[in-house]
């Protein structure tokens, strides 16, 4: 993390922003790490009062200098800092904790990767994190920094002699990426998918993939562009922004990609899979899904242009730690096996889950739990049936359906399965209980749903 004196932060903010308590006593305070919450206050760490709709951490600023805090930024519109506690006066706290994470990185001989995409950023974040850590010294974004305020926190947790960052980007609409990858400044960047996610915000795919783009935007000119080649709009979206030095690598499912399976095999424990790039050995990754494939894809890419050796890459692809909540396979103490993918979900992450639970054999009953896909726009009810009109009873047995959008999924799957095995609800507690019941040992369960939805609590209910 970052450990600087306070007079060193100053000059990191521009002077002419700045207004310090005391210069000389600025010299004599050490800096260690920062945050932006009194509950996560470390001994020493700057604390950065950040404004929202509803909170205002200015209030918090005396708390956190009594739990140990060494100083905090203060916005200037905010009368009356807290007697005693060094500050540093700045014009908006939120716009100085994002000039401080890019002086630090500049100061850093870090290599970043940036990853974004509108599925399978995290999963390819420990991916990419698991297959250059097994050659460099590693540091990732933890769970789900991805934004405005995250990317900056996560740029301040490096260490001075980490080697590798590999920072994920989320965005909610066009602008926000451009400004994650210009405080960032990746050597290289991935984007994994362009996928339905945020059609509520931008109102079509290839909007989405002008967004998407943006990673582009912090990069050197020679640097390092990693992509799906099966979207062919991330290619028309890099066009359109004129980055031509770029070096490109395609990875995807078809064989025109560099990079591309040539075999899959799924088992209980996960993904085994060859690649057409010669040297490798079968690889394995602990995920279960074709879609899991073609993100560790994007892993191999990087590793190989980073100078990871083939057998480093399928060693750190083995010993992935996987961020939670991402297909996690999980087994109750009856014996029932539970696919919980409930940290997200859009059409084309819903598609890849059911694909999966498809798949696997070995099973007696499969049920679907699916909930609502949440940010979808205006064709939020066209998504959603469509979803239920792919299912099928000769592949699963039943389907449970849960929330308002929900139902759409219902009314589709009800049209071609027995009626019994098709019901929709609105009470949780319900959805649990009656699955619950008559779900057994032998039995899997796919629970996928947007994080708003909060199926986890069906999950642990199975668990219990």
């Amino acid at each position: 993390m970052i450990e600087r004196t306070l007079e060193q932060m100053t000059d990191m903010l521009g002077v002419e922003c700045v207004k310090v308590f005391s210069k000389s006593a600025a010299r004599d305070i050490l800096i260690k790490g920062i945050s932006t919450d009194t509950r996560t206050i470390r001994p020493g760490s700057l604390f950065v009062p950040l404004i929202g709709d509803h909170f205002d951490g200015h209030a918090y600023a005396s708390e956190a200098y009594s739990k140990g805090a060494a100083a905090a930024l203060w916005q200037d519109d905010h009368p009356h800092p807290p007697e005693g506690m060094p500050i540093i006066r700045v014009k908006d706290t939120l716009t100085a904790l994002q000039q401080l994470a890019k002086s630090y990185r500049k100061q850093l001989p870090v290599r970043i990767v940036g990853i974004t995409g509108s599925n399978g950023k995290t999963t390819t974040k420990d991916l990419v994190a698991a297959v250059l850590g097994s050659a460099f010294q590693v540091h990732k974004t933890k769970g789900n920094l991805n934004n405005h305020i995250g990317l900056p926190l996560t740029l301040l947790e490096l260490e001075e002699t980490t080697q590798f960052a590999v920072v994920e980007m989320g965005m909610s609409g066009r602008g926000e990426i451009e400004l994650l990858s210009n405080l960032a400044e990746p050597e290289a960047s991935i984007i994994t998918m362009i996928g339905e996610s945020h059609m509520l915000q931008l109102g079509s795919r290839e909007e989405i993939a002008r967004a998407k783009a943006e990673i582009v935007s912090g990069m050197p000119s020679s640097g390092l562009f990693v992509y799906n080649g099966d979207e062919p709009l991330i290619e028309q979206a890099l066009a359109e922004r004129g980055h031509d030095g770029l070096r490109r690598i395609r990875f995807g499912s078809g064989a025109g990609n560099d990079l591309f399976p040539t075999d899959i095999r799924m088992d209980a424990d996960g993904a085994h899979f060859q690649i057409n790039s010669p040297g490798y050995p079968e690889l394995f990754i602990p995920l279960l899904g074709t879609h899991n494939v073609i993100n560790a894809l994007a892993a191999i890419a990087i590793g190989e242009a980073f100078g990871v050796s083939p057998e480093g890459i399928a060693a750190g692809l083995r010993s992935l730690q996987m961020t939670s909540m991402r297909i996690e396979k999980l087994t109750a103490a009856s014996g029932l096996t539970v696919l919980n993918d409930a940290y997200n979900a859009s059409p084309a992450s819903m598609r890849a889950a059911i694909d999966l639970t498809e798949q696997l054999r070995g099973f007696g009953r499969k049920f679907l739990v699916l909930g609502d896909m949440l940010e979808l726009g205006e064709h939020e009810e066209q998504f959603h049936r469509g979803i239920g009109a792919m299912l099928s009873p000769e592949r699963v047995d039943y389907v449970f359906t849960f929330g308002r959008l929900g139902r759409f999924i219902a009314d589709e799957a009800a049209q071609h399965f027995p009626k019994a095995c098709v019901r929709a609800f609105d009470d949780k507690e319900q959805l649990a209980a009656e699955l619950a019941a008559i779900a057994q040992a032998e039995d899997l369960v796919l629970v996928k749903g947007s994080r708003g939805m909060r199926l986890e609590h069906v999950v642990n209910v199975l668990l219990a």
